[in-house]
């Protein structure tokens, strides 16, 4: 399974291998896109997941306002944890063996989950949560970057170098350079495109040091956030103090953040990758900063400039650039 690019942090373990069914009792394709996803129609589920990890961001920013952004990051892994856990307890499934896997974990946790949860939070100290989910985009600009140096088998094609280069005008776009960035904070813009610039790291690292290891992806991902939350409670006790009170949205918003964002949209999109395809449902990659803009105007009432949409849309026309492959050539 490839792993898409999201906020969320995922992590690109093998599925697991299908149950062998007999001719007689296998069920018919349809009856088994149904089993593996449930009750709503994958594009139901597509747009809740859009909506999540879309609004994820203003989560982020509510949540800023009554805590450290390293409690934010905490927060957020510790309920995500619990809630895969609580998957796993319920379909009765291992944790992750061995010392080795556990240490590639405890990277994995650094590069997908701490860094970039902490950066984000600490970039929205500063800018606007619109931002920070139109910078969360570029993570498929980075990740096709590196790819062409730590990975053999992604090719540098033209129409992928033209993706790569109309991405970063997109950025520039965004960030109003024709004005020299006036009004944009640089330091909190540098934090999310750092954190974005996290995702793509992790994923090489992941698919080289864990790629075939036993387990399904919920309880390896579980396993990631426990590692993840054990980072951040060290970094939250040395770097900051305890909260001296518990605010009722900040607090439900780093819940929600951690529950839904980083626990159940996990669930929904193994759920995706399994029924669509990965092609299918990294697509929700290209609707989150869309939605992450609006909720920041219509919830949070960010200002929005004309050359913030454009340059998101140019940035999302060069993220998809980067993502296609030669098509298979045809006989002679």
């Amino acid at each position: 399974m490839s792993a898409p690019t999201t906020p969320g942090p995922t992590l690109p373990a093998a599925a697991p291998a299908p149950t062998a069914t007999t001719a007689s009792t296998a069920p018919t394709a349809p009856t088994a896109r149904r089993l593996r996803g449930g009750l709503l129609d994958w594009r139901v589920r597509f747009a809740i997941l859009s909506v999540i990890w879309g609004f994820s961001f203003l989560l982020i920013k509510v949540g800023t306002e009554a805590y450290a952004p390293f409690q934010v990051a905490l927060g957020r892994v510790l309920f995500g944890a619990l809630a895969l856990l609580t998957v796993l307890l319920v379909r009765r499934e291992p944790l992750p063996r061995g010392l080795r896997t556990w240490g590639h974990l405890t990277v994995a946790a650094l590069l997908l989950n701490t860094a970039p949860f902490s950066l984000f939070a600490y970039a929205e100290l500063s800018i606007p949560s619109s931002l920070a989910g139109i910078c969360n985009a570029t993570s498929p600009l980075w990740g096709m970057a590196l790819s062409l140096v730590a990975l053999s088998e992604d090719r540098p094609t033209r129409r992928r170098f033209a993706g790569l280069g109309l991405g970063f005008l997109g950025v520039l776009t965004v960030l109003g350079a024709w004005q020299g960035f006036s009004g944009v904070d640089a330091k909190g813009t540098a934090f999310a495109l750092a954190a974005s610039l996290c995702y793509p790291i992790g994923w090489i690292y992941v698919r080289r040091t864990l790629a075939g290891t036993p387990g399904s992806p919920v309880a390896l991902t579980g396993g990631q956030l426990m590692v993840s939350t054990l980072q951040l409670a060290l970094v939250s006790a040395l770097f900051t103090s305890a909260p001296g009170s518990f605010p009722l949205w900040p607090t439900l918003s780093v819940i929600a953040l951690g529950a839904l964002g980083t626990g159940m949209a996990l669930q929904m999109q193994y759920g995706l990758v399994t029924e669509v395809g990965p092609t299918t449902a990294q697509m929700v990659t290209y609707f989150i900063p869309v939605i992450a803009t609006t909720a920041g105007v219509l919830v949070l009432g960010e200002q929005l400039h004309w050359n913030t949409p454009v340059g998101a849309a140019i940035v999302l026309a060069g993220a998809a650039l980067t993502q296609t492959r030669p098509g298979a050539r045809k006989p002679a």
